[in-house]
């Protein structure tokens, strides 16, 4: 199982799965909460058969990476993302971040620069900062409303779950996909670690990527789901897109947040549209 070996501080290492698959330039694709590397699959081989070397890699605390007792914030995720990049020498890069994994991108610009990047994907992403408060009253989600998803992640995870993903892959009450690609993702959901799970809550409803965002300077492309219920359009994915100078929005006519399953082939086109340029 290939590893690659995250360090923060001299006293903690964090070891975190990945895969890759083809040849060419590569394209490093962050996955979602409480999911896994596994939730590309409908990417991976389309991306692998343009051309292109397509990395996928499990976050700390999710699918078969390490399961450590702290670090779940986006200082830590993004130097795990600076860890696999510098250990497998990627240069040239495009990052494809959805949902959560649009944060990493966000922070590991802040955090690390661009100089190992070609380009990046802001994929039904959290940024620029969900949380509403004084100065952000375009936020989706009140402090009231991340403390009850904890509870409920941490009282009845089963259930919390079972909601969880068929909200992530429903618009107005109707799901866009099989019960077969729900149940994958719960499959994929069952690998979280219960800490992971609870305080990622916190980490992707509570950090302020704004700072981050005007980092940003690479060619971007924001793609986000107008059925988005999980993380709106007009909350995120077209206040990201408006905060970078010079980025493409492409919205997805009744995508929902989950629109990387249920919506594949046009996202697929979309981003390997993007990647050609």
């Amino acid at each position: 199982m290939p590893t690659i070996t995250s360090k923060s501080g001299l006293l903690s290492k964090t070891e975190l799965h990945y895969d890759e698959t083809g040849q060419g330039r590569p394209v490093v694709l962050i996955h979602g909460w409480p999911l896994s590397g596994d939730s590309w699959a409908k990417q991976v081989p389309a991306f692998a058969a343009a051309g292109y070397r397509v990395i996928t890699y499990d976050r700390r605390g999710f699918g078969q990476s390490e399961k450590p007792g702290k670090g779940y914030d986006y200082d830590h995720f993004a130097d795990d993302l600076a860890a696999l990049l510098d250990e497998l020498d990627l240069t040239d890069v495009t990052l494809v971040g959805f949902s959560m994994g649009g944060g990493e991108i966000a922070r590991y610009i802040s955090r690390h620069g661009q100089e190992r990047l070609r380009s990046v994907v802001f994929a039904a992403a959290v940024p620029p900062y969900l949380l509403k408060t004084d100065d952000n009253a375009d936020g989706a989600l009140g402090d009231a409303d991340v403390d009850g998803m904890q509870q409920a992640a941490s009282d009845d995870r089963a259930g919390f779950l079972d909601g969880f993903t068929t909200s992530f892959f429903s618009v107005d009450g109707e799901i866009k996909v099989s019960e077969q690609d729900r149940q994958d993702a719960l499959a994929m959901a069952s690998q979280a670690e219960d800490k992971a799970l609870v305080d990622c809550i916190a980490a992707f409803a509570r950090t302020d990527f704004r700072e981050d965002l005007a980092k940003v300077t690479v060619p971007t492309l924001v793609i986000h789901g107008d059925g988005d219920g999980t993380v709106p359009l007009e909350a995120s994915g077209r206040r990201t897109a408006d905060a970078i100078a010079g980025s493409e929005l492409h919205v997805v006519a009744g995508g929902p947040h989950g629109l990387t399953v249920s919506h594949a082939e046009e996202f697929n086109s979309t981003v390997l549209s993007f990647l050609a340029r």
